[in-house]
């Protein structure tokens, strides 16, 4: 007899279990809360990608200022004194690009049509 009750009280219990497992799993899969899922894993992708954002901009100020500090440019700027122009000069003092071009913009400013092809 107390082996009957065991076995019993052994196959309920595992039946609560089980459908306390099914039930969780289903209401994961309800589409309110797969939702919820997906913006939470928005919301942490947005996080992890202003991390990285904000982790790019750091380096690139730490290397601007070593640059800076290699090729001596860190010297203090009178802030009375004009900006100097910042001008390339190609080989013979001449400017390295050309003083006009032929189209000012390199890719055309509207939108390629393929039916002009035709």
């Amino acid at each position: 007899m107390f082996r009957r009750a065991f076995w019993f009280t052994a196959g309920a219990a595992a039946g609560v279990w089980a459908t306390t497992k099914v039930n969780r799993k289903l209401k994961q899969l309800t589409p309110e809360s797969l939702a919820a899922q997906a913006a939470d894993k928005a919301v942490e992708t947005g996080h992890r990608l202003k991390e990285f954002a904000l982790d790019v901009r750091a380096g690139m100020l730490q290397r601007e200022a070593e640059l800076e500090e290699a090729l001596g440019l860190d010297a203090p700027v009178d802030p009375a004194l004009p900006a100097p122009r910042r001008t390339a000069l190609g080989p013979g003092g001449r400017s390295a690009a050309p003083a006009h071009r032929a189209h000012p913009h390199p890719y055309p400013t509207h939108p390629y049509n393929r039916n002009e092809d035709h």
